[in-house]
This record gives C-alpha cells, structure tokens and sequence, in this order.
C-alpha cells in the first residue's frame, strides 16, 4: 500500500493553526470533510472518538510525529489528512518531545486490514529520519505531495 492510496491531497495542511492537541486533531478532521473525505455530520463524531482514543494512549510515538487514528462504523472509505506545526504541538508523545507532523487516519471499522496496512505504510516511511526531516521542512501542500510520491517510490532511504 502507498500513501498517495489513501493521503488525500486536499487535506494535508502545511502550516497548522492550532496548538494543541485537541485542536490538531479537530483542524485535520475538518481538513477531510472539506476535502469531502468524511461526511460533515460525522465530523464531532470522529473528532470525539479520536480524543478518546488519544486518552486512552498517547499515538505521539517520538521524533516529532504522531498518527492519531480511528475506525468507525459510519465511514466508507479510508483516508488521511496531513498537518506539520512550525511551533511543535504537545501530544504526549512517549519521548515527551513536541509533535511537528502529524499523520491522521481515519478507517471504515469494517477494514481491519487496510487499516494495518495502512498503518504499516504511514510508520515505515516516518521511522525513516530522512523523510520525517523533509516532512517537516515542507512548506507548501505541493512539497508534501512530491515527498509522499517520492516515498512511495521508494526514493528515499533512511
């Protein structure tokens, strides 16, 4: 699985406005469902399991990243939305480091596989320093577009 399969250009958001967890969260679900990603009557909803989900563990993994995600019953297709924050974000990653990228996806709960999958895509390319460095330089939606094209063909090494 690439991450141009289910990263959807129109959500990635180069330059985050919010600052804190929460608000990333709910910035980037907002990103999908203009986007047309995810259905707007579904936006709290997701927004609300994601939060949950995040209270339950922390998705911010260390070296600047986190991946929040969620499957839920009333999606119909998979998709990812793109944030990098130039001030860092507090997510309580597990290195207790701010987040400057963060990758959320959103999954149909009848899919467990394309979300492992998908998971499996996002984690391999963002333990690559390579590509978390270049992630977080990227300024513009077109830098992150060519650095996701770029890693899915395999051009980048760690």
């Amino acid at each position: 699985m690439k991450l141009t399969d289910f990263v959807v250009t129109e959500a990635i958001v180069p330059q985050l406005e919010s600052t804190d967890r929460n608000g990333v969260i709910a910035e980037l679900v907002d990103s999908l469902v203009k986007a047309g990603a995810c259905s707007r009557n579904l936006r709290d909803q997701v927004v609300n399991a994601i939060i949950d989900r995040e209270q339950k563990g922390s998705t911010g993994f260390g070296k600047g990243v986190a991946v929040p995600h969620v499957k839920h019953v009333k999606l119909k297709k998979m998709s990812a939305a793109i944030g990098l924050s130039q001030k860092g974000v507090d997510f309580n990653a597990l290195d207790k480091a701010p987040v400057y990228s963060v990758v959320l996806l959103l999954s149909p709960e009848d899919t467990p596989d394309e979300h492992l999958q998908a998971m499996e895509t996002i984690f391999s390319h963002l333990q690559k320093e390579t590509f978390r460095r270049f992630l977080r330089q990227a300024n513009s939606v077109d830098e992150v577009t060519e650095l996701l094209n770029e890693a899915d063909a395999q051009q980048i090494q760690s």
